[in-house]
């Protein structure tokens, strides 16, 4: 049986026998080998002693500084935990999952256990130590792939009667529905020492491989995470390969933690969630308002200079709007429950803005003169996540979308698309988000979720490969992540603390015109459909603001800060002209804060800087006879005397910027 092995490289080998993944590397190098974690044997990642049989096959060795790699060890690192959550506590312990995570700033992968006993923060280091001496054992990871019947059997003499039982009954299920039989029915079991998994892996050649791993968190966790089912323990660890990369993380952690929006939120009075509205219904205090209003009122005069025109839209509307557009019932289980209304039908809370602005296009006949037309909306939607999943400003249930919806000829389309990769590029780099990737979301083959023919989806997908072709962006594919009516272009952005969010948003939409039966007028008279653009670059406002207090870590920039100057008077002899100086900042269109209490300098200056405040004038004696104020920035301290005129300019071309950067304090002198 001979066997070739294609390499990276064009080059390959060949036997006169089936091969190891890890001979292979070997023979290309010991070196490569010993760095070895897993194998890629035609596009799919392996075990080292994974056996190429026979044939042609393209291979690839996974080491230590692939992504690849990084996923193999912590999904071992996931099995080691649960072995030592067994060995701790006994064999009543039911394990369920355990994957990898590779997309959690945090986490780095979990295991959820149902114990006999509830275990919290306080057991981490006891189980960590375990998991250490399953290390030190460095006992061999091996992979069998067995029937139904040897599944049932060794699961259940690990005592996994539960969870892994149902799992198996659903591996099997899925097989038949794909056509197959149960006798040909296989899936595989990893063994390390006592421990057996049913796992689909790879897996580290052994424990000992684990080197760097530090579990995090004990939570709770509905099994399969549904609410109606029992409520299991989740324990999140992160793993690497390097001591060093493991330390590095932890530090991002902790800087994470000391910029959590939540507690930033609460700090400087932004927004407040109360369990007397509900959760995930953010209520926006005065502070957090001037954030959000800033950030309307500037990309809405960007839309209105780019020839898109203002609609309102109810927060309500006829279920059978979402039924016509495909919204109910494709998230029937993320929306809250219909209102039914008796005779006059069931009503719905906004789920999504399109149908809405789709009826505006509707009410009136468009010729291909009136092409296109933008209709732009900052509109509030609401979605019933479950409430595990809700998370402060970036996980809520009502939230408002920048949101706008193109209506144009098929010829417009991919001039019109650029346009909304432009406004999302000003929009990312203006708020210093300027590391960002590109992603397009494709249609998955085989799929029942989306809606529309084939070519148009075809069609669609090639329009936005055209337009980031064009503009020379970089980009992946998604296969799968396409909207259900269309393929989309996302930006991904990452912060400064390294972690990867997705905001900006442009969908291509053949399909809800079809379904809706929109028309044009085109130049040869006779009626044309139009094709819809989704975009919207914030994304929502909720999640935007959650991720900018974070990015900046509430110290925002001076045209986003909610106060920007603090007006300090040394003594109560100051405040007649601190007062006057406030008046003239807030006639300037400058948001001014005056401390005239009674507290000392050091104290109302301590307090502007918890607060994060860009400016604070400190007025004394010295400033009321110069007619000046002693300029103090956030970022570079004392910046000397000014006169008000021109603090105030120096103010307005900082604002009118929109800089991230102090302009004030290289003008003062």
């Amino acid at each position: 049986m001979k066997t070739t092995v294609n390499l990276p490289d064009g080059s390959s080998r060949r036997y006169d026998r089936p091969v190891t993944a890890l001979e292979v590397a070997r023979d290309i190098s010991p070196r490569l080998a010993e760095a070895a974690v897993g194998a890629e044997i035609d596009g799919r990642p392996c075990d080292l002693s994974a056996s190429l049989d026979g044939g042609s096959h393209q291979f690839r060795v996974i080491t230590e500084s692939d992504r690849a790699g990084l996923e193999i060890l912590r999904h071992s690192a996931a099995h080691v935990l649960a072995q030592a959550v067994v060995r701790l506590y006994g064999p009543g312990v039911q394990y369920a999952i355990g994957p990898a995570l590779m997309n959690d700033f945090r986490y780095g992968f979990y295991y959820d256990f149902d114990l006999p006993n509830p275990i919290g923060q306080e057991d981490l280091e006891r189980i960590e130590a375990e998991m250490k001496r399953i290390v030190s054992e460095d006992l061999p990871v091996v992979r069998r792939e067995v029937g139904q019947e040897d599944l049932f059997a060794a699961m259940g003499a690990a005592g996994q009667s539960t969870y892994k039982a149902e799992m198996i009954r659903g591996f099997i299920d899925e097989h038949l529905r794909r056509g197959g039989e149960v006798k040909d029915f296989r899936a595989s079991l990893y063994q390390q020492g006592e421990f057996v998994d049913l796992c689909r892996g790879p897996h580290l050649p052994s424990t000992g491989r684990l080197k760097a791993f530090k579990l995090l968190t004990a939570a709770g966790a509905y099994w399969r995470g549904s609410e109606a089912n029992k409520m299991l323990t989740r324990i999140y660890g992160v793993a690497f390969f390097k001591p060093a990369e493991l330390a590095e993380h932890l530090h991002r952690i902790e800087e994470a933690r000391k910029r959590d929006h939540r507690v930033i939120g609460k700090q400087l009075g932004l927004f407040l969630i109360s369990d007397r509205v509900g959760p995930g219904l953010p209520l926006w205090m005065p502070k957090g308002a001037v954030i959000r209003m800033q950030l309307q009122s500037w990309l809405q005069g960007e839309l209105l200079r780019r020839g898109y025109q203002i609609v309102i839209t109810p927060h309500i509307g006829k279920l059978d709007l979402y039924r016509t557009s495909g919204h109910y019932p494709y998230y029937k289980d993320s929306q809250y429950p219909p209102i039914d209304m008796g005779q006059e039908g069931s009503y719905l809370l906004k789920p999504m803005n399109c149908p809405h602005h789709i009826l505006v296009y509707k009410a009136q006949q468009h010729s291909y003169r009136d092409l296109p037309v933008r209709l732009a909306e900052f509109g509030t939607v609401y979605r019933l996540e479950q409430s595990g999943e809700l998370s402060g400003l970036h996980r809520v249930r009502g939230f408002t979308q920048d949101d706008a919806h193109i209506f144009c000829s098929p010829e417009q389309l991919e001039v019109e698309i650029a346009s909304c990769v432009d406004l999302v590029k000003l929009v990312l780099e203006t708020l210093a988000l300027s590391q960002y990737s590109v992603r397009l979301g494709l249609r998955g083959p085989g799929e029942d979720k989306y809606v529309g023919d084939a070519e148009h989806w075809t069609l669609a997908e090639e329009n936005i490969r055209n337009v980031v072709k064009k503009l020379g962006m970089n980009y992946t594919e998604g296969v799968g992540e396409a909207v259900f009516y269309g393929p989309k272009i996302d930006f991904v952005v990452k912060d400064c603390l390294g972690r990867d969010w997705q905001l900006g948003t442009i969908q291509v939409d053949y399909n809800l015109p079809e379904r809706f039966e929109l028309e044009y007028i085109g130049a040869d008279n006779v009626p044309h459909r139009p094709v819809m653009i989704h975009r919207a670059p914030f994304g929502s406002l909720e999640r935007f603001i959650g991720i900018l207090i974070e990015h900046f870590g509430g110290a925002f920039p001076l045209w986003l800060a909610p106060v920007q100057v603090a007006v300090l008077p040394v003594s109560e002899k100051s405040n007649p002209y601190a007062a006057e100086v406030a008046g003239r900042l807030a006639r300037a269109d400058i948001r001014a804060e005056l401390d005239d209490s009674s507290e000392k300098i050091g104290a109302k200056i301590r307090s502007a800087s918890l607060q994060k405040v860009p400016y604070m004038a400190v007025i004394g004696q010295r400033e009321v006879e110069s007619r000046t104020v002693a300029v103090r920035c956030r970022t570079e301290g004392d910046a000397g005397a000014m006169k008000i005129d021109d603090f105030i300019a120096a103010l307005r071309r900082e604002i009118d910027a929109k800089s991230t950067a102090s302009l004030v304090a290289a003008r003062a002198s």
